[in-house]
């Protein structure tokens, strides 16, 4: 049986990693949050700050991100994207590469709900947050891995669910990290060489709000795909389309 609660440090990962992402590898076994730690102007891209527990850990919007110790996925990357305007597009890139380590760790099929969210059959496993800093962009990702159900939020927004809850086992945290920071890393390649474009049509097959009718802000009407800039595609009843570059989504019930 695997131990769930094995801590993430630098000896039990670095020996494990496959490209250039996590050379320089910061954990810490509790920390308020790991996207503090990757505040040095120092640090060269591909940083990564890993905790077994955050003590202040937030998502979007300034919420709270809660977690049991030793249990879940919780990192930051730094990124240092030539043109930081482009930065939000990093949303959806890190959200496909934590969708395709889900995948690939569990045999789940986990969908990307925009702008930051991963969710396996409507419950979700992963969020992402972006904050820039000095010209660079860090990126925190929250996967939920070995929980059970008790140890889950309860009054989430979206019902929430870790991979051993969804699969009845545990699984490799280090594996997991191994390959969420290798797929990260081909895929930002990917995007800073060409965009979205390329990533589009994986994002477009694992869109969870494709069809249902949503509400960003003042915007109401069926989600119908992203972007070529990552924006959401929005059509009125009234066949108008709108493109929403940012905002809460609200899904409205038995619609869609």
């Amino acid at each position: 049986m695997l131990n769930q609660h094995k801590p993430l440090t630098a000896a039990a990962v670095e020996p494990l990693l496959r490209g250039r992402f996590g050379r320089t590898y910061l954990w810490a076994e509790t920390c308020p949050s790991t996207q503090e730690a990757l505040r040095d102007p120092a640090l060269s891209e591909g940083a990564v700050a890993v905790t077994e527990h955050q003590t202040a850990g937030r998502g979007r919007a300034a919420r709270g991100w809660e977690d049991a110790p030793g249990t879940a996925l919780l990192l930051s990357v730094l990124l240092r994207p030539p043109d930081t305007s482009a930065a939000p597009q990093l949303s959806l890139v890190c959200a496909l590469a934590a969708a395709e380590t889900v995948d690939a760790g569990s045999g789940l099929d986990a969908r990307v709900k925009w702008p930051n969210d991963v969710l396996v059959d409507g419950r979700k496993v992963a969020g992402i947050l972006l904050e820039g800093h000095g010209g660079a962009v860090v990126c925190g990702i929250g996967l939920n891995v070995n929980q059970v159900e008790g140890t889950l939020p309860q009054d989430a927004r979206t019902p929430v669910a870790s991979l051993r809850t969804l699969t009845g086992r545990e699984h490799d945290r280090a594996e997991l990290l191994v390959s969420l920071l290798e797929r990260l890393e081909t895929r930002y390649d990917a995007w800073l060489d060409a965009g979205l474009a390329p990533l589009l049509p994986e994002l477009e097959r694992r869109d969870a709000l494709h069809g249902s009718v949503v509400t960003v802000g003042d915007v109401t009407g069926t989600a119908e795909g992203f972007a070529p800039d990552g924006r959401l595609r929005i059509r009125s009843d009234t066949g108008a389309e709108a493109f929403v570059a940012s905002g809460e989504v609200t899904q409205q019930e038995g619609r869609g």
